[in-house]
């Protein structure tokens, strides 16, 4: 599948410059990733572009939100992403198209795609690695499958871990099948 800008612009919900700028990296990470049959790339666009809204943003919106704080140690949510240190949680907070959080997944991106993470965390904000780590998620998540049987649900839990955003990601799918000429 050759993913233009236009495409990504559908499935992603992004403006034409912004797909234009991704669309080469997004194929990369396709390419990479296996991320080959129609209805996986259609739901790997919509996620991507629901996740970075809309492919506006490498990088988490940090407050600290009640959320957000929880990041920090000592918590419960902290020790599950693997922030030991005080600042853990702003420095490893969500990065790339499918937002990769806490230092625990950090090093498991370091290590997958061979870059210098922990140290250089924003690595994750440029649109190569951006495109790429996402990319790296969902192989190793193993979401093919789950795109390739059409279950958008359980995938939307897997990325969110609930269904948060369900109704935009639903319509980017929607949006990126009839770009990519997908019967519904």
């Amino acid at each position: 599948m050759s993913l233009t800008p236009q495409i990504v612009a559908a499935g992603c919900g992004a403006v034409l410059s912004r797909a234009t700028l991704f669309a080469p990296f997004m194929q990369a990470a396709c390419d990479h990733y296996q991320i080959t049959q129609p209805l996986d790339v259609a739901a790997f666009l919509a996620q991507t572009g629901h996740e970075s809204d809309h492919l506006l943003f490498t990088k988490e919106i940090w407050g600290p939100t009640v959320a957000q704080r929880a990041y920090e140690p000592p918590s419960t949510k902290a020790s599950e992403l693997g922030n030991t240190q005080p600042g853990d949680g702003e420095r490893f907070c969500g990065r790339g198209l499918i937002q990769v959080t806490g230092r625990r997944n950090y090093t498991l991106a370091a290590i997958g795609l061979d870059l210098d993470l922990l140290n250089s965390p924003e690595l994750l904000e440029q649109p190569e690695h951006a495109a790429m780590s996402a990319g790296w998620f969902w192989f190793n998540n193993k979401l093919s499958a789950l795109a390739n049987a059409g279950d958008f649900i359980t995938l939307t839990r897997r990325i969110n871990g609930g269904t948060e955003g369900l109704a935009d990601r639903q319509a980017l799918y929607a949006a990126a099948k009839k770009a990519m000429g997908i019967g519904t």
